[in-house]
């Protein structure tokens, strides 16, 4: 019986090629994992004692994919070569041995520059941040904040720098003319200048927002008008989070009136209205009561700065009069112990007999 087609084009040496591949990619999956070991080690010494999850954050694995793929492009020919298989395209050795010694090589080592530069400077924020935040008091919360919201704006925006560097010099390295690319960004840059003036204006007061330390991430402040949390600023934006949940997005450019309320220390102010005939001193008493037992609670002393201050008679309404108080806390504080103050005020009130007056409409009718 004469053999198949099928069966005639499969080569002899079937066995041979394949566990000459076989070979290839095992040493090159070696030498990957060998680079890959290299880099986390790299990782490792420039970041010092930082914990382990954040060195796996590192692309460890596209640094193996990449040594993989140019290892075995390197050892595919020579091994196949040795089973005496020739390439149905003239891949000549040395042709290939060149290209990988000189192009990619060149870019490994730029990604893994790019890859060491990106990590060293995040390594670098990181321990200026740990060092610019060092202590428990609150002074040092305060810096913490600050060092954060700066350390966060300068590690996106030196990250987009070295990845573009890195970018352009793989694009130059495979002899692709990035000439037209600068020019195109020249020509960008200036549209950007003359078109995109809003934008412009919004990056330099976002700029002048951070470097003045005039709100940081945490804090929580009034923008035009919108009251919330402070999530995120950005060199373009800053990102609000009111009482509701609702996310407000402002760009830097239009702000017009920031209200910090909780830079380095806060006040809680309580107004407290009593009767015109009411004894004021007795009022005043029973709030200092209230304030000093509140002082004394292990669970509220810590994020009290000052005592009560009592500032006095600030108003008369009508049959009435205003007396105003304010306590000094911690920054994000005074809302937690300005709650609880009222609570105790309203229980020293019931005991000492004394009460708010009712809301009242006097109606004078003239014939």
């Amino acid at each position: 019986m004469q053999p198949s087609p099928a069966a005639a084009a499969v080569p002899d040496n079937t066995v041979e090629v394949l566990v000459a591949l076989t070979f290839a990619a095992v040493i090159a999956a070696a030498l990957a994992l060998i680079a890959g070991g290299l880099v986390r080690r790299l990782v490792a010494s420039i970041e010092g004692h930082a914990p382990a999850a954040a060195i796996r954050k590192v692309p460890v694995t596209f640094v193996r994919l990449v040594a993989f793929i140019v290892a075995m492009t390197a050892l595919t020919v020579p091994a196949l070569s040795l089973v005496g298989v020739e390439m149905p395209v003239p891949l000549q050795g040395e042709r290939l041995g060149e290209w990988v010694a000189r192009t990619a090589l060149r870019i490994g080592v730029i990604l893994l520059l790019a890859i060491t530069a990106s990590r060293l400077v995040a390594s670098i924020i990181a321990r200026a941040e740990r060092e610019i935040s060092s202590g428990p008091g609150p002074v040092d919360v305060e810096r913490q904040k600050r060092a954060q919201t700066i350390g966060r704006t300068f590690s996106r925006f030196l990250g987009s720098i070295i990845w573009i560097a890195a970018l352009l010099m793989v694009l130059r390295a495979v002899d692709v003319d990035i000439t037209p690319v600068l020019t195109g960004a020249g020509i960008l840059g200036l549209a950007v200048g003359f078109g995109a003036q809003t934008l412009v204006k919004d990056v330099i007061s976002g700029f002048f927002l951070i470097l003045e330390d005039q709100v940081r991430v945490g804090d929580v402040a009034t923008v035009n008008g919108i009251g919330g949390g402070v999530e995120q600023i950005n060199l373009r934006t800053i990102v609000l989070r009111d009482m509701e949940g609702t996310v407000h997005v402002i760009p830097n450019g239009q702000i017009t009136t920031l209200a910090n309320r909780s830079k380095d220390f806060s006040y809680y102010v309580i107004d407290l209205t009593i009767g015109f005939d009411d004894d004021a001193d007795a009022v005043v008493d029973a709030v200092k009561e209230a304030s000093a037992s509140l002082e004394s609670d292990p669970a509220f002393k810590p994020l009290i700065l000052e005592p009560l201050e009592v500032v006095g008679i600030d108003s008369f309404s009508g049959s009435s009069i205003v007396l105003r108080f304010r306590i000094k806390t911690l920054p994000l504080s005074q809302w937690n112990v300005g709650r609880e103050l009222r609570r105790r005020i309203k229980a020293a009130f019931g005991r000492h007999g004394l009460h708010m007056p009712p809301q009242q409409i006097e109606v004078t009718l003239r014939k």
